[in-house]
This record gives structure tokens, C-alpha cells and sequence, in this order.
């Protein structure tokens, strides 16, 4: 296996961050946290910039190549240092579900959960627009219906009959819909899958870093 020392990960709580410290907490690669304030956007200061130029959360730096974008540095880390029971290869039968469960978390999932989320919780109270958050609500449902029916239907986990990083792409994005108190309403499918999930030691070490 590749050295896995000089792994740095800049992270801020309930981030998409969190999707880097579950994979690498399923992994068992050592690594080092290091804290990025984001009480006010950009996040960081302007040290960080030289890392983020966007100054946003996460980043990773491993011994000098630095990765932005979380499900970048999910692939990064598992192209890296795999291989991996947390990906479905090419050979195996899953290997397309797993791909689009992976992505779906972002490319699927984060327009609507991010308006809904500013509309009810990030915005300023004038600044949120009614029927923005409406409107996104239902999207919200819809993705939710859609995870309920299509991706986890009877199953344990999204692809390949194991904890995939497919399930923590989809899971960081359940759980923001869960702290906006927008997930009751989830197929119970959907919850049980969160639940259970969330009780695994992997993702509670990584949803206790502050």
C-alpha cells in the first residue's frame, strides 16, 4: 500500500467533508484534521486560500497534491490507496449502479437540497423566499421518493451488497436533509437505511469532529 502519512484534511462540521473522514475511517488511513471556521463564507481565512482558492470545505493535501471537491477526493483516495470492499470494479455486475449512486449524491441531489437549505435555514429571514423553499421541498420529496424506490428498494446498501462509497455520497446528503428537519417525510425505506447506517462507528467518529 501507497505511504498514507502527510494525509490532510480541512474540515468544517456537518461539511461535505464529513464524506472524506467516513471514507477514510472505513479505510484505516492515518490522517490529520485540520479545522477550516465556517461561520461566515468564504470559508477560512486567507491562508487557506492558498489551499482553496474558493475557500471551500472540503480540501485534502496529500504530501503536496492538493484535491478539492468531496467526491473527487473520495475517487482520489480510493484510486490512491485501494484497492478497496468501498468500490464496485468495472467486473462486477454492479459496477454502473454504483457509479450513478455515487455521483448522484452531488450531480442529482445538491441543487435542491442546497435552496432548500438556504431558504429555511442558512438565508437571513427576509432574504428566504417562500415559494423557492416550497418548490424546492417537493424536489427534495421527489429525490427522496426516488432514492426510496429506485436505490435502496429492498436492499442493504446502493450497490454491491456492501458499504460502498456510493452510500456515503447518498448519506451526507440524507443527513442534511435530517438537520434541516425536512426527512420525517422520507419512504421509511429510506429512513431505516439512514439509521442504520449512521449508527456505524465510521460515521459517528467522523460526525464528531468539531
Amino acid at each position: 500500500m501507497a505511504d498514507t502519512s502527510g494525509i490532510r484534511v480541512y474540515h468544517a462540521p456537518r461539511t461535505r467533508s464529513i464524506r472524506v473522514l467516513w471514507l477514510l475511517q472505513e479505510m484505516g488511513l492515518p490522517h490529520e484534521i485540520v479545522p477550516v471556521k465556517f461561520d461566515s463564507r468564504p470559508a477560512g481565512d486567507e491562508a487557506y486560500a492558498e489551499i482553496h482558492p474558493l475557500r471551500k470545505v472540503p480540501a485534502l493535501d496529500d504530501k503536496g497534491t492538493i484535491v478539492l471537491e468531496s467526491l473527487a477526493i473520495v475517487q482520489y483516495l480510493l484510486g490512491r490507496y485501494g484497492p478497496s470492499p468501498l468500490e464496485v470494479t468495472p467486473d462486477e455486475a454492479d459496477y454502473g449502479r454504483y457509479l450513478q449512486w455515487l455521483h448522484f449524491g452531488e450531480a442529482g441531489m445538491m441543487m435542491p437540497v442546497s435552496l432548500l437549505l438556504a431558504h429555511t435555514v442558512l438565508l437571513p429571514e427576509k432574504a428566504r423566499d417562500p415559494k423557492l423553499a416550497k418548490w424546492a421541498r417537493s424536489e427534495v420529496d421527489h429525490l427522496l421518493e426516488f432514492v426510496g424506490k429506485h436505490g435502496v428498494g429492498d436492499r442493504e446498501y446502493l450497490a454491491g451488497d456492501r458499504l460502498t462509497a456510493a452510500d456515503i455520497s447518498i448519506v451526507y446528503m440524507l443527513y442534511l436533509i435530517k438537520v434541516m428537519r425536512q426527512f420525517d417525510g422520507a419512504p421509511e425505506n429510506v429512513q431505516a437505511y439512514f439509521k442504520r447506517l449512521t449508527k456505524r462507528e465510521s460515521w459517528v467518529a467522523a460526525t464528531a469532529v468539531e
